[in-house]
């Protein structure tokens, strides 16, 4: 079991930035890849950035790519997304997920997922 919570998030102005932190727990040995995902209203779930617990690689969304970095703090078990230049689009709920086996993009691979967070990117 692990257990994931996220926080961070907020009302921002377009242009703006945030960072949204998630606290992992539980049985992280067990934990190979880490994310983020976004869900905005009436729209699937849809991938943002991952890294592998080691931190060694990292995946990106076209879309995020030059203004999004992930991160992670090993030793506080903590992951990190730093938003910047955020767009009126870039409005959802945040999610953290990690996998046993995988890093990357597809959703159904992640079995563990935090209760989101809601970014709000006002123009």
């Amino acid at each position: 079991q692990v257990l994931l919570v996220e926080s961070g998030g907020g009302l921002v102005q377009a242009g703006g930035s945030l960072r949204l932190s998630c606290v992992a727990s539980g049985r992280l040995a067990s934990v190979y890849g880490m994310g983020w995902f976004r869900q905005a209203p009436g729209k699937e779930r849809e991938f943002v950035a991952a890294i592998t617990r080691s931190g060694g690689f990292t995946d990106y969304a076209d879309s995020v790519k030059g203004r999004f970095t992930i991160s992670r703090d090993f030793a506080k078990n903590t992951l990190y997304l730093e938003m910047n230049s955020l767009k009126p689009e870039d409005t959802a709920v945040y999610y953290c997920a990690t996998s046993p086996d995988y890093y990357g993009s597809i959703t159904y691979r992640y079995n563990y997922w935090g209760q989101g967070t809601q970014v709000t990117v006002s123009s």
